[in-house]
This record gives C-alpha cells, sequence and structure tokens, in this order.
C-alpha cells in the first residue's frame, strides 16, 4: 500500500502546482496580454470551475472501473492539456487549456482520497491522509513559487512544459500499479442515487458546506498573496511567489505531527486550533510591514489550514462508504466551487478596495468556520464515524 500511497502522493503535487502555478504569474499575464488581474485571475477560476465540476464524472468512474486505473487515465490526460498552455499564444487558448487541465486533474485527489479510504480503516486513516496530502501541500506551495519565478524569466510558459511531463510520469507508474489494485469496485454505477442518498442525510451536507466558505475565504485569500506581497510590499514577483513555500511548509509541519495532535486534540480541536492558527496567520500576511513577517504568516495559515482541512477530509470519506468515489467528488466539487467563487470574488475585491482589506476580511470571515463545525461535530450521529 505504502508506495501506492507515494505515487498517488507525487501526483496530486502536480496537480495543487497546476492550480497554484498562475498565481504569481497574474501580474505578466495581466501585462502580457494588456488585461486587468481581475480578467487575468480566469486562468485560475476557469481551472478551479472546470476542477470541481468535473468531479461529478470522475466518482462513479472511479467507483465503477477502479480509482488507480481512472487517476491514471485522468493524469494523461491532463498532461495533454498542459502541453496546450505551453504552446498557447494567445489568452483564450490558454484559459481553454487550464479550463481543460483543471477538468483533467479534478480526479487525482479526490479519488486518491477515496482509495485511500476503500483500503484504510477509518482509525488509521486521518494520519495516512496527512502524508498523502503532503504532495498536495508542496505543490500548492511549490506552484506558486515556480510561478514567481517564470514571472520574471523571458520565457513564463516553462512550468507548464515541467508540470505535464510530471503528470505524464505519474500516469505511467499508476498505469502499472492499477494491475494489482487491492481497492473493491462498485457493482454498479448509480451515480446520482449515490449523491441523493449522501444529501439526504444531515450530517454530510453541514461537511460540503463547511469545505465550500472553507474554499471560499482561504483561498480566495490565497491567490492574491504574492500580488499582495509585489505591490503592497514591493518584492519580486520571484520572492512573492516563494514566501507560499511558508505556507506548504506549514502542511508539512502538521503531517509530521498529525499522529500525537488528532491523539491529543481530537478533530473538534483540530477544527478550531487549525481556524485560529490560520485567521492569525492570514492578518499577520495582511498587515506587517516585513517580508520576513509575511512569511511567518504563511507558514502559521499552512499549518492551520491542513489541521482545519485534514480533519474536514477525513469526515468526507466517510459519508458515502459503499460508494466512496461519488461522496468524494461531491465534497471535491463543493470544495473547489468555492474556491472559484473566492478567487472570482476576490479579483473583484482586489481590484476595487486593494489586496490588504482583501487579506484582512478572509482573516475575519474563516475565523467562525472552525468552531461552528467543532459545535456541529458533538452532535454528530454515530453513524457519521462508522
Amino acid at each position: 500500500m505504502k508506495p501506492i500511497v507515494l505515487v498517488l502522493s507525487l501526483a496530486a503535487f502536480a496537480s495543487a502546482a497546476s492550480i497554484r502555478v498562475t498565481d504569481a504569474l497574474l501580474p505578466r499575464l495581466a501585462a502580457e496580454f494588456d488585461m486587468g488581474i481581475a480578467a487575468a485571475a480566469s486562468v485560475i477560476t476557469g481551472f478551479t470551475v472546470a476542477y470541481g465540476g468535473m468531479q461529478m464524472a470522475f466518482g462513479p468512474l472511479g467507483d465503477r472501473f477502479g480509482k488507480l486505473r481512472v487517476i491514471a487515465l485522468a493524469s494523461a490526460a491532463a498532461a495533454l492539456a498542459t502541453v496546450a498552455c505551453f504552446t498557447a499564444t494567445g489568452f483564450r487558448e490558454l484559459l481553454l487549456a487550464r479550463i481543460v487541465a483543471g477538468g483533467m486533474c479534478a480526479c487525482l485527489i479526490p479519488l486518491s482520497m477515496a482509495w485511500i479510504g476503500d483500503v484504510v480503516p477509518y482509525g488509521e486513516r486521518q494520519p495516512v491522509i496527512a502524508r498523502f496530502l503532503i504532495g498536495q501541500i508542496v505543490g500548492i506551495a511549490a506552484g506558486a513559487a515556480i510561478g514567481g519565478f517564470a514571472a520574471e524569466s523571458a520565457q513564463w510558459r516553462w512550468p507548464f512544459a515541467a508540470l505535464a511531463a510530471w503528470l505524464a510520469a505519474a500516469s505511467v507508474a499508476l498505469a502499472i500499479l492499477a494491475r494489482h489494485d487491492p481497492a473493491p469496485r462498485a457493482a454498479s454505477s448509480r451515480f446520482l442515487a449515490d449523491i441523493g442518498a449522501v444529501l439526504a442525510r444531515r450530517w454530510p451536507r453541514i461537511v460540503v458546506a463547511t469545505v465550500f466558505v472553507e474554499g471560499v475565504f482561504v483561498f480566495g485569500a490565497l491567490a492574491f498573496i504574492p500580488t499582495h506581497l509585489h505591490f503592497v510590499r514591493g518584492l519580486s514577483l520571484a520572492r512573492a511567489g516563494l514566501a507560499l513555500l511558508a505556507f506548504g511548509a506549514g502542511g508539512v509541519a502538521f503531517a509530521l505531527v498529525v499522529r500525537r495532535a488528532v491523539r491529543r486534540f481530537g478533530e473538534r480541536g483540530l477544527a478550531v486550533g487549525g481556524t485560529v492558527i490560520l485567521a492569525a496567520g492570514l492578518a499577520v500576511v495582511a498587515l506587517a510591514p516585513w517580508p520576513a513577517a509575511a512569511a511567518a504568516g504563511c507558514l502559521a495559515a499552512g499549518f492551520g489550514f491542513y489541521m482545519l482541512h485534514n480533519t474536514l477530509q477525513t469526515n468526507g470519506t466517510q459519508m458515502a462508504p459503499s460508494s466512496r468515489g461519488a461522496g468524494m467528488s461531491l465534497f471535491a466539487t463543493c470544495f473547489f466551487l468555492g474556491q472559484s467563487a473566492g478567487v472570482a470574488l476576490a479579483g473583484a475585491a482586489a481590484q476595487w478596495l486593494g489586496t490588504t482589506p482583501l487579506i484582512g476580511g478572509a482573516a475575519l470571515l474563516v475565523l467562525p468556520v472552525g468552531p461552528v463545525f467543532a459545535r456541529l461535530l458533538a452532535s454528530r450521529p454515530a453513524e457519521g464515524a462508522a
């Protein structure tokens, strides 16, 4: 099982890096194609909308044909779409290629977590998911950092070529591993019925609503941190993108202590404490005038975010045990539609209000999310953790 989790984590790296690679590129794209920041941000919104929407297709496909096999095929298609990003000569072509890449990357992380849910008992699942998520965490940070360096280089498209090669390699490795997949397959695909059954229960509705709100507030702000550090704090785009490495480092730090943290604080404690740390970190990024302080804020925000999000993901894997792909599709759809809405709203807010109120406001708005979820978690039916 460990080699499969490792390869899935490497695939998750490419998926997450693909999402964030254009964050620090936004000022360069706006200048390159002669448009405003809000219009340029459509390369992020288009990717995440397609990412969220395509969950509804990949979930039942994974349940029916095998999650590893479907992830391998989607990785290959994502590699081709990312090559198209590299070769695009106009903004419309770039946007279309980003939308296709987002749709194909859609299954990598949710179906990977659904696969983990199939083969790992619930009591042991949160640490395994946390280790798997190291790939996603590092990918988020590396994508933004790579985008920052590309923004200041003569050829800003080169990250797409690197990501395409990574996705292709992951596809080959997963196709080989899928030959001996230990996870069960669903006997038939009843996606709409499965989704209806999930949404008919109160606790899954709470989980997906919470992750939607989390996506709106956290990733709307996160997408504009490099832009904030560039225009407000005067950092180069390369250094501004590097600041998000600290966000990833915070997530990795949590993954290293997750087993002890779960035992000591429990899911409720992680949700509350994570949100407080996340909000404090975003506030520091918004208000601190020193680059080192902004990096420290990103570190805290990353640690706090993954305390909260890992708890939500673990609950998400148990929403539909008999059709986990469909359940995780719903979870991921809500999360990435929340991200899409957040980036769209943040783009308008950044253009009209500036990035300091945007990031500071996100810190305030996200603060109740964890405590409210923890309170509802206390009244969760016993079947929710079965």
